[in-house]
């Protein structure tokens, strides 16, 4: 059994009511709630106290991101929660940036303190796979994971 937090990133915003993210959340709270996970979730674009925040990321064993994709990476709102979140989780999420003048074998971004912990990306795009996976397209070949590549990196 483990621990699972979802972020669900679900935005009303212009034409998008956000209801295919909140439908997506949803079933996989259901899912993994009958698999015998414990299940917290989120909504990014809700009130929520950064303190806890961080202990839902404390108890965690996965953390599961559902959101769609905005204007090449996560919406605002997403990006504001983990803004909080990670800002308040200073001395338990991350110590910090990871180097060191006395020890140059630290390098930066390795100052995390969330190891052994998993995190997916499960996101909704109005883009077809090829617009990732063909060179010739607008992600030139990159893949969804180069697009989210800063955000996977906040994450490891």
């Amino acid at each position: 059994m483990n621990n699972i937090l979802i972020i669900n990133g679900a935005k009303t915003f212009a034409h998008s009511n956000g209801e295919l993210n909140d439908t997506l959340t949803i079933l996989a709270e259901e899912v993994l709630t009958e698999l015998g996970h414990k299940v917290k979730v989120t909504r990014a674009d809700s009130a929520f106290d950064p303190k806890e925040e961080v202990k839902k990321y404390l108890w965690a064993d996965a953390i599961i991101y559902q959101m769609p994709g905005w204007w090449m990476g996560a919406p605002w709102t997403v990006k504001k929660y983990i803004d909080d979140v990670f800002t308040e989780g200073h001395g338990h999420i991350y110590a910090n940036d990871g180097r060191s003048r006395s020890d140059t074998s630290k390098k930066y971004g390795s100052g995390g303190l969330m190891h052994g912990k998993k995190f997916m990306l499960s996101l909704t795009w109005n883009a077809p796979a090829e617009a990732f996976t063909d060179p010739k397209q607008f992600f030139e070949g990159r893949g969804v994971d180069g697009v989210y590549l800063p955000f996977r990196k906040a994450n490891e």
